[in-house]
């Protein structure tokens, strides 16, 4: 297991970053390594978020320096969404076979954990989330069918999509974490916009499901000093509570977001107004 750690920011510091300073900070490259988990560790709100994908081996995570803790769940819950072939999850013992889009909500407590793919030609690809935790709740097993779906936007916007709630009071117990999947409609590339921040809680945007010739222009930063990261197939962006955190893609896209802090409200917002953006 591979963990790497991202530390916090402020605003004021950011608006004099440079693209490259920009990336090395908030842009997450290399999201899915064969045969590793490959995680970062950010410093806002103590989120990990990474790539789990196992092909020819079985993998574990571990509890590192950065932890501080004997196992990874002995203080934290996580959730899972699988953007590649079956895979199996083992939960001290109990399996969970997980297909394409079908997602998992692992509670606080979990010993030992494994991940394997059911076919090495089509490997699993576990994108995950995990945050701090004070409560164990029950293991969900969560397909695409079974997430709370919020439908928002318009043709005529171009940001027409269906939000996927999968870790969510909707559908499942969690202390803090908060996850889904945005699927925008075809013909539609903007999400999140017109955009917002939420002071309690932080976010990591994932996105996938483009071709190696499209991109996203993931625009983030306080609103009267806004920013942006060219952001390719799987890859990550680490989004504080101050940043607005909103897209237009090349071509559609699907995205998933995570978010941890505060509270779990997935409305508790605070919305820009179009005029206000600089």
């Amino acid at each position: 297991m591979k963990l790497n750690t991202r530390y916090s920011n402020h605003p004021n510091d950011v608006k004099h970053y440079t693209t490259e300073e920009l990336r090395e900070h908030f842009l997450i490259e290399d999201v899915f390594v064969k045969d590793e988990a490959n995680l970062t560790y950010s410093h806002n709100d103590r989120i990990i978020a990474g790539g789990i994908q196992p092909v020819q081996e079985i993998l574990t995570l571990e509890a590192g320096k950065e932890m501080g803790v004997e196992t990874f769940f002995e203080r934290r819950e996580g959730g899972i969404i699988n953007i590649g072939g079956k895979g199996i999850i083992t939960l001290d013992g109990e399996a969970y076979e997980l297909d394409y889009q079908d997602g998992l909500y692992i509670g606080m407590g979990v010993k030992e954990i494994t991940f394997k793919s059911v076919d090495a030609n089509q490997p699993a690809k576990f994108y995950f989330n995990s945050a701090p935790a004070h409560q164990s709740y029950p293991h969900t097993l969560i397909t695409l069918e079974k997430a709370n779906k919020v439908h928002l936007g318009s043709d005529a916007e171009s940001n027409k999509r269906t939000i996927n709630q999968y870790v969510h009071p909707a559908v499942c117990k969690s202390c803090q974490l908060v996850m889904g999947m945005t699927i925008l409609a075809p013909n539609n590339m903007w999400n999140t916009m017109p955009c917002h921040t939420h002071e309690r809680r932080m976010e990591v945007y994932f996105y996938f499901d483009l071709d190696e010739t499209s991109n996203v222009f993931h625009f983030m930063g306080q609103p009267q000093e806004t920013r942006h990261l060219v952001v390719r197939n799987e890859q990550a962006v680490i989004s504080p509570s101050w940043s607005i955190h909103s897209g237009v893609g090349t071509s559609r896209y699907t995205f998933i977001w995570g978010m941890c802090g505060e509270n779990i409200t997935f409305d508790d917002m605070d919305h820009v107004a179009m005029k206000d953006l600089k």
